[in-house]
């Protein structure tokens, strides 16, 4: 039943450690094929081949440590250690790119909507300066001037009149695009849920977030590659016959007996020498 259970968990740490490294490859490959993509099939062949190499050469260090000389060591150490970046600097690719797609329409829409809220703005302080200008120049004139008013009022009120309207649209316009902008914020809205919480960007929240995940993403997958290697030696030493102490020797001693009979055809002489030998005595 153990034998049946530690089978069971080699293959499943077997499964976990290819999963886990084959996404970290994944991702990998995918960022910097878009950091270089002018030669993308390129990349993804040297890529690959790389990610590859990196998990023989983890697996090739455990089990031969102390078998290699000093700079194959060193040397598998650093390229490894190297990979490793790579690998996580791919993944870092991949996931800006992914945020930066999510984020690309909701700043747009920001942006529009900002442009739109400083133009109604505008809109009011024109109103505002024109009902103010028809008053002044009203009250510049004497009371007996009514047509003079009159034609103040007529000049001055289809301007209000069309900026009224103007921000009578851009109004609408603006609650439009907000709900908009609440639609397209649903890809990021933990992330803006985070900003708000810890009272900074959402692009700082992305960008640490980004960096935990590389850190432990091809680091863990490398660790349960080793972890791998561990388990199945201790597999194949479980798998040795364990011999007693008292076996060997009778063992031993037997091999003994059988080289000593093909020197000595003369069974007599051969038991007497073998047995004195073994037992210290003489034989009779």
């Amino acid at each position: 039943m153990i034998a049946r259970n530690s089978k069971y968990f080699l293959f499943l740490l077997a499964g976990t450690a290819l999963f886990v490294a084959g996404n970290a490859a994944f991702f990998s490959i995918t960022g910097l094929s878009h950091f270089f993509s002018g030669a993308f099939w390129s990349i993804v062949i040297m890529a690959s081949s790389l990610e590859l190499g990196k998990l023989v050469s983890a697996s090739f260090l455990y089990r031969f440590w102390d078998r290699i000389n000093k700079f194959l060591r060193v040397y598998l150490l650093v390229g490894t250690v190297t990979l490793v970046g790579i690998t996580s600097v791919g993944i870092f690719g991949f996931l800006s790119k992914a945020y930066q797609g999510a984020t690309l329409e909701l700043e747009q829409s920001s942006l529009e909507v900002k442009f739109k809220e400083e133009r109604l703005a505008q809109l009011k302080e024109d109103k505002l300066y024109l009902q103010q200008e028809l008053e002044e120049q009203i009250n510049t004139l004497p009371d007996n001037y009514i047509t003079a008013k009159r034609q103040l009022r007529a000049q001055y009120t289809p301007q209000i009149n069309e900026t009224s309207i103007d921000i009578i649209k851009t109004t609408s316009e603006v609650g439009k695009l907000k709900q908009a902008l609440l639609t397209t914020g649903v890809d990021v809205g933990p992330l803006l849920y985070v900003a708000d919480a810890f009272d900074t960007s959402v692009d700082n929240v992305a960008k640490w977030l980004i960096l935990i995940l590389i850190f432990v993403f091809d680091p863990l997958a490398l660790a349960l590659v080793i972890a791998l290697n561990v388990v199945l030696d201790e597999s194949t030493l479980s798998k040795i016959p364990k011999v007693s102490p008292r076996k060997i020797i009778s063992r031993g001693k037997e091999i003994e007996f059988q080289e000593e009979a093909k020197k000595n055809p003369n069974p007599s002489k051969h038991k007497r020498s073998v047995f004195s030998r073994i037992g210290n005595k003489k034989y009779t």
